[in-house]
Order: C-alpha cells, then sequence, then structure tokens
C-alpha cells in the first residue's frame, strides 16, 4: 500500500485540517522538550538517566491519537513523548526531570518514570520488559469490567527477548486479551545491532505467530501508516477482545541514553544518523506531506515552532522556581494504604509505619 493510500485510509480521511496541524504541533512539542532537557541535563540541572525519543516522535503520537476514553497506554523507560502525547503537560514533566515537588512522579521518578493514570498513562518503566505483564493486566482489567477498550503496551526491540513478554504473550493469546504490544524498533537494543542481539526471519512481530496473534510491519517515519494500522488492531481489541503485535520501524539520532558517548562513530556510523535524518526524519515527512496538502505553510511553521519554544521555556522556568523534595517526603507514596490510614494499613508490618 502506497503512502497516498495510508492517507486516504478511513481512520486518516477522518481527520481535519486543524488535527492533522495538532498532530504536527505535538510532535514539535515533544522534539523540543527533549532538546532542552538534554541541554539542561548537560548542564547539571537534570540528575539520574535521560532516554531521548528524538526521530521516533510519529510512533507515539499517531498510535496515542487514536485511544479513547477506556484506551490505557504504558512504556518503557523513553517515555516523555508517549506521556506529552497522553496529554500531559509540560510544566509537571519538566519538574519532573528536574526532582522537584511539582513533577508527575513528586520529583521521585525522574526521565523513566512519569505518570499520569488520570490520563490512562501507566508510565515510565526502568525494567526491560517489565511494563508487558503490567500492559496485560491492565487490558485483562478492561475484559474482566466488561469495557470496550485497550492497553496499548509499549516496548523497545531489545525486549522482545525477555522472558516476560513472551509470558505475556501466550496469555493474551489464552485468554484472549485486548492488548497491543508495540515494538518500537530503533534498531539498537542499547549498544547491540538486532542482528547481532536478536533471531529472526523475517522480522521481530514474527514472534507472534508462535503463540497464534495476529502482526504486522509499519514504516514509523510516516504517521498515516502508523495510524492507519494500529487502528487495525484497536479495532480487533475493540470488537474481538484479541492481541496483536506491531513492530514499527523507527530510528533514535542520540544515544540509548545521553551517558551513551559510542552511538555516533562507535556501533553505527554518522553517516547512517544523517540518512535517516534526511530521509526519514517523522517530523520533516510529516510536514511536506500537510504542505503538499495545503496544510501548513512557511507562516503557520514558524509559529508552531515558536509557540513550541515558549512553552517549553516557561516550563524550564516553572521546574526552577519549584521547590524540592524534603527529607519526610522520602517516606511518603511508599505505601498507600499507610498514606491514607486504610484498614489494611492495621494488618501486618509497614517499614515506614
Amino acid at each position: 500500500m502506497s503512502a497516498l493510500n495510508f492517507a486516504n485510509s478511513p481512520i486518516n480521511q477522518s481527520l481535519t485540517p486543524e488535527r492533522k496541524i495538532e498532530l504536527y504541533s505535538q510532535m514539535v512539542r515533544i522534539r523540543r522538550f527533549e532538546q532542552t532537557g538534554l541541554q539542561y541535563y548537560q548542564g547539571g540541572k537534570i540528575g539520574g538517566f535521560l532516554h531521548l525519543y528524538i526521530g521516533q516522535e510519529s510512533v507515539a503520537v499517531g498510535t496515542l491519537s487514536l485511544c479513547g476514553e477506556n484506551d490505557h497506554n504504558i512504556t518503557a523507560y523513553r517515555c516523555h513523548a508517549h506521556a506529552l502525547a497522553s496529554g500531559m503537560n509540560m510544566n509537571e514533566c519538566m519538574a519532573e526531570l528536574f526532582g522537584k515537588q511539582t513533577g508527575c512522579s513528586k520529583g521521585k521518578g525522574g526521565s523513566m518514570h512519569f505518570f499520569a493514570p488520570d490520563k490512562n498513562f501507566w508510565g515510565g518503566h526502568g525494567i526491560v520488559a517489565g511494563q508487558t505483564p503490567l500492559g496485560l493486566g491492565l487490558a485483562y482489567g478492561l475484559k474482566y469490567l466488561g469495557k470496550e477498550g485497550c492497553c496499548l503496551c509499549f516496548l523497545g526491540d531489545g525486549a522482545v527477548n525477555q522472558g516476560a513478554f513472551h509470558e505475556s504473550l501466550n496469555i493474551a493469546a489464552l485468554f484472549e486479551i485486548p492488548v497491543i504490544y508495540v515494538i518500537e524498533n530503533n534498531g539498537y537494543s542499547m549498544g547491540t545491532s538486532q542482528k547481532r542481539s536478536s533471531s529472526y526471519t523475517g522480522c521481530l512481530a514474527q514472534r507472534a505467530e508462535a503463540y497464534a496473534i495476529e502482526w504486522d510491519v509499519i514504516n514509523g517515519s510516516d504517521i498515516y501508516e502508523v495510524r492507519a494500522k494500529t487502528q487495525i488492531a484497536i479495532e480487533r481489541a475493540h470488537k474481538q477482545q484479541k492481541p496483536t503485535v506491531l513492530e514499527i520501524d523507527t530510528y533514535r539520532y542520540y544515544g540509548h541514553s545521553v551517558a551513551d558517548s559510542k552511538h555516533k562513530g562507535g556501533y553505527r556510523t554518522p553517516e547512517e544518523i544523517e540518512e535517516y535524518k534526511k530521509s526519514h526524519d517523522p517530523i520533516s515527512v510529516f510536514r511536506n506531506k500537510l504542505i503538499e496538502e495545503g496544510i501548513l505553510n512557511d507562516e503557520l511553521i514558524d509559529q508552531i515552532n515558536k509557540d513550541a519554544k515558549a512553552e517549553v521555556a516557561a516550563a524550564v522556568q516553572f521546574a526552577e522556581e519549584s521547590p524540592a523534595p524534603t527529607i519526610p517526603d522520602i517516606s511518603t507514596d511508599v505505601y498507600w494504604e499507610t498514606d491514607n490510614q486504610t484498614e489494611a494499613s492495621k494488618i501486618g508490618h509497614h517499614f515506614f509505619a
């Protein structure tokens, strides 16, 4: 199917010009947020790890743009884009990077642990593939409650070799759970290429056949294709309560984390990175399509960039002016039962009681 066909798919035909501009703006906002995060990380204002999503924006924005009231999502530690695409604001996200009380996890989670349960976003998880059984559980909960929905569970290509993922696929198939596993295949498991880290024939998603689960491969540089193919999986989950494995081919411009100094000129060449930026950058690809459609022009593009820059600058100011967690804060949000003095908190021994 050509790119033109994907643009003409029903789910994309339903997009208004205003909604298309909104999707483009979301991608620009995410990139600007992360570029600024990198700047302040290198300046010593952000601690811990920082796993950048730059180059992959169309995956999170495209898939999550399809979610409804009863659709949930959960991901790994490269979670900033999913958080913003789920509706979190830059202030709470930037404050979390800065380790401040006003952050979405009260400054205790940092880059890898953004959460917004009120927006059906369940994090940000640091254990490779640790989110895959949790995503399964979220989807099982929807089925148990009789709600028409699904859980989009994102994972990297390196996570497909973890036992928890395969156990989750087995249960998803056996019990017909409406979970969609989205493999964000950026080609490298930390610093190891896919060919050196995973055994496969055609693609990674093909492993789903062993569990009798439907699967597909998607060009992640084209948001129209991402939406068109993901919508099929969502409808399968909603109407048939069956799982799907999607492999979305994408690319990250920076290393596994900012601490990965060998990503350029080490396990991959500078030429490889530049070729992707030149020919497959998801923001550039979508921008060019919208210009061809007569929806975007230079003036509007400049305004979107200025708005994103102003928004992230305000978020940095908010984060810098926010208070840091106090020493007593270390004992809160450990046990929900104890914090809220429930009946269950009176049973057994709680370390921080």
